[in-house]
């Protein structure tokens, strides 16, 4: 694909078709010998720059040990602060085992580094349906792309084959599901007690019922000070777990500071999405704005677990819990279906 510098000479439709017609994703381009960020990936200044002035902050961490015993009610305010106050927070002692963690980062990290022929059959922008590798979800619609690619696929409610996954990373791929699974679900109970409901509550919502997960790989960037691997913004889900390797990169936008998130081994970040913070809580919890940067020397694997009802189609309406409405803390949103909740409120912030 052309890697011009020159915007007078500059078609960006023309880039984004012969990189996405390569099917080889963002590392094609660099074991082809990249030197120079092509346009297509380049951010505007204000977007890519960095300042880490908060230096004393440090992401809550909590322990899920004891989460069905006596140390819940400890665990339910920890959530209750993370949520209200951040939209995030580490967990640890979650129940998936260290091993497992370790086993899908390299799962992932597999498949993205192996033969490129190997990956361009999984090659598809039909990531809802089935399992599909790509480079940028909004490739097609963004004004600037992003360096990552990404092996994506539905896990609920309709799962794909296990014979449609790619042999390096299957029985991990699936093992790691079943954890997720029931991790998601043990933080929808602590939530809706988090918000003073039954622990049930966000569970007969259906916040659990439809997931996917996307295996990531951001490859190293000769000019990583130009180009973002994931850009500013809020998850649309219900809520996320983020999986990630022990390359730092990913930040969190805290008191007008992008703030470095260190990866703690054996945590999973959990991650208060729109869905959550607007629809459901009526703002009570905070969604969390996020971005990850990348660098020159050292690629970065992460796996993101989405709870969305945006990801698949659906007619379900939401509007905030009645529980958590009054007449002094009105409802904000009217009911419609979550995308048009998330579709609405990202119109907001352009």
């Amino acid at each position: 694909m052309a890697t011009t510098t020159n915007t007078s000479e500059y078609d960006r439709k023309t880039e984004v078709k012969a990189f996405d017609d390569s099917k080889a994703g963002v590392k094609g381009l660099v074991d082809a010998g990249l030197t120079k960020v092509p346009l297509m990936f380049i951010h505007p200044p204000d977007d890519t720059k960095s300042d880490t002035a908060v230096s004393e902050f440090r992401a809550p961490l909590i322990d899920l040990a004891g989460v069905h015993d006596n140390r819940r009610p400890k665990i339910i305010d920890q959530v209750r602060e993370a949520c209200e106050n951040l939209g995030f927070f580490m967990a640890v002692n979650h129940g998936i085992p260290a091993s497992v963690l370790e086993d899908m980062i390299d799962g992932i990290r597999r498949f993205h580094e192996q033969d490129a022929q190997m990956k361009k059959e999984f090659y598809s922008r039909e990531f809802a349906e089935k399992v599909s590798f790509l480079s940028n979800f909004n490739l097609l619609r963004s004004p600037a792309a992003t360096w990552r690619d990404s092996l994506c696929w539905p896990v609920a409610p309709n799962p794909p084959n296990p014979t449609e996954f790619p042999a390096v990373c299957r029985d991990i791929a699936i093992e790691y599901s079943k954890g997720v699974k029931r991790l998601g679900y043990t933080l929808l109970e602590l939530m809706s007690e988090a918000l003073g409901l039954d622990a049930n509550h966000l569970k007969d919502m259906e916040c659990g019922e439809k997931y996917f997960h996307g295996g990531h790989y951001y490859p190293p960037c000769p000019e990583p000070e130009l180009t973002l691997g994931v850009e500013r913004h809020s998850d649309s889900c219900f809520l996320t777990l983020l999986l990630q390797d022990q390359v730092s990169g990913f930040q969190v936008f805290h008191h007008n500071h992008w703030i470095d998130v260190v990866p703690h081994p054996g945590a999973l970040l959990i991650i208060v999405g729109l869905s959550l913070q607007v629809v459901i809580t009526n703002d009570r919890f905070k969604g969390l704005e996020h971005r990850v940067l990348v660098n020159r020397v050292r690629s970065r694997v992460s796996v993101t677990s989405g709870f969305s009802p945006t990801f698949f189609a659906s007619s379900k309406l939401y509007s905030p819990i009645k529980e958590l409405v009054s007449e002094e803390n009105p409802p904000k949103y009217e009911e419609a279906t979550m995308a048009d909740h998330v579709a609405y409120l990202r119109g907001e912030r352009v």
